[in-house]
């Protein structure tokens, strides 16, 4: 985890790519790749980009050591030519990239690599790593989030996630997408969120009584007193004893804040009512009721229907693991290939499932909004030479079926360019933002959706449209390689 080189962190293929390329100079042009995905997890309506931050981190790191290259020589595969440049190897390219905390769709660039082809292959495998897991923990953590309806979400995973690195960055990615704080002290540290905790059973157990153990807890931590009560029994001695301790605390001065009760068992929705109306009734109105056991958005969703008195969540194993749907699906495709006047040549890439058919050429995107309510209204994917402004007609229509099409009048609708300079030969010019500043422009971002497409269950589908011109190379290409 110490380690910052990740270098090797690629698939072989790579590798041995890169020394087919090394052999042939000629074939090292300069090519743009996109990194993109085909759906959105979990039956979402929409995702959320997460994991640039690290992404940059990783290229700037980029080079062989002795020791990497010393393990290439031991496989038997690499010619001494090739790791002899290898050991001045250094990304040179340009990146582009959606920044994080962004809302994404299916089958637009989320990071767009120009680059000579053997470092633009190289970089593949730790990207895709990188980027499809923490945008597939943070577009989970923000169904939790939705669903908590303005509730406190915490990140309660650490234990459950596959490794340390996907608990420290499922955490990252948790925070973004909208949870409050994590109980993983390390990125808390490491990220500078809010770490947020309580106590366990084992606590309670280790003393004479759960009065006793609760009064201990009280003492040490007066102003974060969150008391778990359910180890014997919730009603007869969990929540009796809270009060009993919370009692004292008033009568003894002790400034009430920041304090409750957790439910970690139990119907939860039957117990937390209860439990409010015992708080209620001994005049600690403002007790926190949180509750943790398993818990995801669909559960949150059905304990709010139910009335639960919880407002306060803590979700561990189905957030940190995005259990439900455990892969992004990001894939990493060649888009256009440099010629020798220096223009890009656009490629496809054909397939019998129409899905994975790709994008070609040099792209970016712009979003629309309706100008009224400030919503997004579609994703336009045009070539990068396009300039669209708001004072015309916006020409849309979709890209499967294109008899279907819309014109927003000018003065209806804004634009803004998703995509933004990450490097530029080789140079990083892109200064990550902090987490919870990326949080903040996160939850922002989201208000941008229409509830609509919020919704867990058939969601309305935003639409990413193709530009004319970009359609039309595509379909250039497409018939080209048919006749073939």
């Amino acid at each position: 985890m110490d380690r910052q080189n990740l270098t090797l962190l690629t698939d072989l293929y790579e590798l041995t790519m890169m020394q087919g390329y090394f052999r042939n100079k000629t074939a090292n042009e300069t090519v743009i790749f996109d990194l993109f995905y085909r759906s959105n997890p979990c039956g979402n309506g929409y995702s959320i980009m997460a994991g640039l931050e690290q992404a940059i981190k990783y290229i700037k790191e980029l080079h062989f050591t002795r020791a990497d290259i010393e393990y290439l020589r031991s496989l038997n595969m690499f010619e001494e030519s090739f790791l002899d440049y290898l050991g001045d190897f250094k990304f040179t390219g340009d990146i582009y990239a959606i920044p994080e905390g962004t809302i994404i769709f299916p089958r637009e660039p989320l990071v767009k690599v120009i680059a000579p082809i053997m470092e633009a292959q190289l970089v593949e495998t730790a990207l895709l790593n990188i980027i499809n897991h923490q945008s597939l923990i943070a577009t989970k953590a923000a169904r939790v989030c939705y669903a908590a309806k303005g509730d406190g979400v915490m990140e309660f995973g650490l234990r459950r996630a596959q490794g340390p690195d996907a608990g420290i960055y499922g955490a990252r990615a948790a925070v973004i997408a909208g949870c409050v704080g994590t109980s993983n002290v390390l990125a808390g540290e490491l990220f500078d969120v809010p770490v947020k905790g309580t106590h366990a059973h084992s606590w309670i157990m280790s003393f004479p009584d759960e009065y006793t153990a609760f009064k201990t807890y009280a003492e040490i931590y007066p102003q974060a007193c969150t008391l778990l009560v359910d180890t014997y029994d919730t009603l007869k001695s969990g929540v009796p004893n809270a009060i009993r301790v919370f009692t004292e605390m008033r009568e003894a001065g002790v400034p009430l804040k920041n304090y409750g009760i957790r439910l970690d068992s139990g119907d939860l929705a039957y117990l937390s009512k209860k439990a409010r109306k015992m708080l209620d009734d001994a005049g600690f109105t403002d007790a926190v009721i949180s509750a943790s056991n398993d818990l995801d958005e669909y559960v949150i969703q059905s304990l709010k229907m139910q009335g639960a008195a919880i407002t306060s969540w803590g979700v561990g194993t189905n957030l940190i693991t995005a259990k439900d749907n455990p892969a992004f699906g990001g894939v990493y495709k060649l888009a256009a290939i440099q010629d020798e006047q220096g223009n890009f040549i656009p490629k496809i890439k054909l397939s019998e499932n129409s899905e994975k058919v790709t994008n070609p050429g040099n792209k970016k995107i712009y979003r629309i909004y309706d100008k009224e309510s400030g919503k997004i209204k579609a994703d336009l994917i045009c070539m990068d030479d396009e300039v669209y402004t708001e004072d015309e007609p916006m020409r849309l229509f979709s890209p499967t079926e294109p008899w279907k099409k819309t014109t927003l009048a000018p003065g209806t609708y804004t634009l803004r360019e998703l995509m933004v300079p990450v490097f530029k030969q080789g140079e990083c010019i892109y200064e990550s933002p902090k987490v919870m500043d990326i949080r903040a422009y996160c939850l922002q971002e989201q208000d941008t959706l229409w509830e609509e497409t919020k919704r867990f269950v058939n969601p309305h589908k935003v639409y990413v449209d193709l530009s004319k011109k970009l359609y039309d190379t595509k379909i250039s290409l497409l018939d080209k390689m048919g006749e073939k």
